[in-house]
């Protein structure tokens, strides 16, 4: 498939008068104007979505509000990766909120203040600062989890995508935030997890809406870290997700500012039947050459939503990465087990 990674600069709106993307392709920044009453689309088929992952090298914890039409979600995750890694993973789920959660039109500055079940959920964006704060009652059936993160140092560039599917009013409107600096706590069992500037504590957002096709298959990418010199690097890789010959997703980040790559493929193993083997050390190399890592899984996040009809099979693998990048200006980026994840995700919904 011919990819012409087309970069759009001028300040849009994203949907035309009949629902479709005005002008596919990728940004830096939230360029494009979204507006749910621009949808052409029925309210059931509509996904707004926004997923913080925030941690360090000892653990990590992953919040998630998200409004996909038929169904609502708050869920949370802790992940320690030391000698015995574990992974605790909750969700509560609601019917048919069908923009009743109030998600904002834009990640830049709006709050969120949701609640479905025991969480309770409050993503507080002023522009400048992001505080994620709230509680999980009966969390894994064992006890409240309480969490109080504060984001600062947002990056002024991001990874932005609109992508077109093959579908009429039928689009995927993207924004990966990596690099922003974690302050905070999480406690759960009269265990804490900290977060701070010491432990290198980072967060990326994970911020979507769209309208889908029913049935897809994503792979998702995504690291962040402080080099030796105090420099931040970090990424977003990822495919399988619409028609992306407008561009990909792909690109790096440094200091703050966004590095474009090519295609990158992931070479996840698999067994003589065809299944993957996800625990099994993965590749991934780029058609420009600019990303070529190793990766060894510690833990394969495995949690499923699955109602049959309507379901989300995620397999999130986080573990450690190795390998070199090379920015725009053909600087060589090179890290070495660096924690990170990575994943296959397949919907119906």
């Amino acid at each position: 498939m011919a990819r012409i990674n087309h970069e759009v600069t001028v300040r849009q709106k994203l949907l035309d008068e009949k629902g479709n993307i005005r002008e596919p392709g990728y940004a830096k920044t939230l360029i494009w104007e979204y507006s749910r009453d621009d949808i052409k689309a029925n309210d059931m088929r509509i996904k707004e979505w926004d997923y913080y992952y925030i941690g360090n090298r000892d653990h990590a914890l992953c919040l998630t509000v998200s409004d996909s039409g038929y169904v609502s979600c708050l869920s949370a995750s802790i992940l320690t990766f030391g000698d015995k890694p574990e992974q605790y993973n909750d969700s509560e789920i609601g019917p048919f909120p069908m923009g009743s959660l109030d998600l904002p039109s834009t990640s830049e500055k709006g709050d969120i203040d949701v609640e479905v079940g025991t969480c309770k959920m409050k993503f507080e964006n002023n522009g400048v600062t992001r505080r994620l704060v709230g509680s999980y009652e009966n969390f894994c059936k064992d006890g409240t989890l309480e969490f109080d993160i504060i984001l600062s140092d947002i990056p002024k560039e991001s990874m932005v995508i609109a992508t077109p599917f093959n579908k009429d009013k039928h689009f995927y409107y993207n924004q990966k935030i990596n690099c922003m600096k974690a302050k905070g706590y999480a406690k759960w069992k009269g265990k804490e997890y900290r977060f701070d500037e010491e432990s290198h504590s980072m967060a990326t957002l994970d911020w979507g809406r769209g309208v889908w096709t029913y049935d897809n298959t994503w792979y998702w990418g995504s690291g962040q870290t402080v080099l030796d010199d105090g420099s931040t690097f970090g990424f977003n890789i990822g495919y399988g997700f619409g028609d992306t010959r407008a561009a990909s997703e792909n690109m790096l980040f440094y200091n703050g500012t966004a590095h474009k790559l090519d295609d990158v493929t992931f070479n996840i193993p698999k067994d003589a039947n065809g299944e993957y083997l996800y625990m099994e050390p993965w590749t991934f190399t780029s058609s420009d050459g600019r990303f070529e890592m190793e990766f060894k899984p510690i833990i394969d996040r495995v949690a499923p939503i699955d109602l049959k009809v309507i379901c989300m099979l995620p397999h999130q693998v986080f573990g450690l990465m190795t390998g070199k990048a090379v920015l725009d200006d053909g600087r060589v980026i090179e890290i070495k087990d660096t924690l990170v994840f990575a994943e296959r995700v397949h919907n119906k919904w």
